[in-house]
Order: C-alpha cells, then sequence, then structure tokens
C-alpha cells in the first residue's frame, strides 16, 4: 500500500491530482529561487492575512523553504498519499487536502503572534496521516491489521519529529492531525455501505504472502528513513 512499484507514467495515470500537486511544489520552489517577490505575496504571513490578504491561507500549502523541505514534504506525499486519492477520488481529495491545509493554516493565525510567517504542505499531509488514524480506530474494515500498525508507526515517528525539529510549525502539524480526523467520517462516511472501497479492493494483494513481501518492506522502510532523514536535514539547511 505504501510501497510504490509503478513507473512514472503509471503513477501520473492512478494519481493525478497528487503528481498535480507534486509538480505544482516543484515550479513554486523554482520560481521562487529566481523570484523572492513571488515568496513575499504568498508567504502566510498573519499580519498581512489579519489585513485582508486571504489567499495566504491557501498559497503556503503549495511552498517549500528549502530543498530538503520540498522533498521531504513531496515525497511524504507520493507515498501516503495515492492511497487516500484513490479511496476518496479526485475530486474528495483535492478537497479534504486543500481543507487540511486551510484549517491547519487558521489555527496558525489564532495562535501565533501577528508577525509569524510560514509555509509548506506539513500540516494537509498531516490531514492525511489523520484520516488514517480515524480508520485504524473507528473504520478498521477498510484497512489489514499489517498496514494498521504500519500507519501507527509512521504516525508516532511523524509526531516524534514534530517537536523535535524547532523550525518545525507544530500548530499546523497538530491542527492538521485533527482536522484530518475530524473530516475523515465527512468523506469516508459512517458505515461500510456509505463507504468507498477499502483499501482491500484498491490494493487485491494487501494482505497475502509472496516471496517478495519482505524485499518491498525493507524498501519501504529505506524510503521511510530517508524521509526522516530528509526531514532532520531540513533543519540545518
Amino acid at each position: 500500500m505504501f510501497v510504490r512499484t509503478e513507473n512514472f507514467r503509471t503513477f501520473r495515470r492512478l494519481y493525478p491530482i497528487i503528481t498535480t500537486i507534486v509538480a505544482i511544489h516543484l515550479i513554486l520552489w523554482l520560481v521562487v529561487q529566481f523570484s523572492p517577490t513571488v515568496l513575499n505575496l504568498t508567504i502566510g504571513f498573519n499580519l498581512f492575512i489579519w489585513q485582508g490578504e486571504w489567499w495566504r491561507l491557501v498559497t503556503p500549502i503549495f511552498l517549500h523553504a528549502s530543498l530538503t523541505h520540498f522533498l521531504f514534504n513531496s515525497l511524504s506525499l507520493v507515498l501516503f498519499g495515492p492511497a487516500v486519492e484513490r479511496m476518496l477520488g479526485k475530486v474528495k481529495f483535492i478537497t479534504f487536502y486543500l481543507l487540511g491545509g486551510i484549517i491547519a493554516n487558521v489555527a496558525t493565525l489564532l495562535l501565533k503572534p501577528d508577525i509569524y510567517s510560514h509555509l509548506g504542505a506539513s500540516g494537509a499531509i498531516f490531514a492525511i496521516f489523520g484520516l488514517y488514524f480515524y480508520m485504524v480506530f473507528l473504520r478498521p474494515d477498510l484497512l489489514d491489521r499489517a498496514n494498521s500498525q504500519v500507519i501507527l508507526t509512521i504516525l508516532g515517528i511523524g509526531l516524534v519529529m514534530t517537536f523535535l525539529n524547532s523550525n518545525i510549525n507544530v500548530i499546523a502539524h497538530l491542527f492538521g492531525f485533527f482536522a484530518g480526523t475530524v473530516l475523515a467520517p465527512f468523506f469516508l462516511g459512517r458505515g461500510p455501505a456509505a463507504s468507498p472501497r477499502s483499501l482491500r479492493a484498491i490494493f487485491p494483494n494487501i494482505g497475502r504472502p509472496s516471496a517478495s513481501r519482505g524485499g518491498k518492506q525493507n524498501i519501504f522502510w529505506i524510503v521511510l528513513g530517508a524521509l526522516v532523514l530528509f526531514g532532520v536535514l531540513s533543519r540545518f539547511m
């Protein structure tokens, strides 16, 4: 479920929203390198938001401060977003993703000082984690046990990193996670009859033994370790 085996063409066809979001990440990161004015007009700056520049609640979701910041968030989205995009569909997924990021930014506006500035997709990505958290405990019919354990491990690592890294917007992470958990029943439905397809239906090989399964699990943990490394390094970039 979290191990990506598709080539780029297949990934783009199966997950068009995630592909588009990552492309926007890359384009905006490159633009900002050559035109800091774009960053000044789009970064989340609380004082300007209070003065009526409300688009700054949305634009920071697609901006990143450094190469490692861009890589960390984009790789996180590529690893953990596809299952949700397939479950919810394109329209519901982008709506959920944006709502999670906006709620995280609104919380930052309300709880941080007026001079506070912020950017990054982390709030929206933590909303995805919140949706997974909801599925693990309240909609186990949508997951198998093995992936539930993986999800809880990922959440634990994410929360630890949130409080260890001094450059992280803790408010955005926590409220993005909270938003995803609260929004989950509205997007998933409250019972099997109203639900999207389960992950077992979307990924039919979930839970089946395979000779290559151990190798795929090793790949997953290697990629996850790389993500953690990118996150830690971003503190010093």
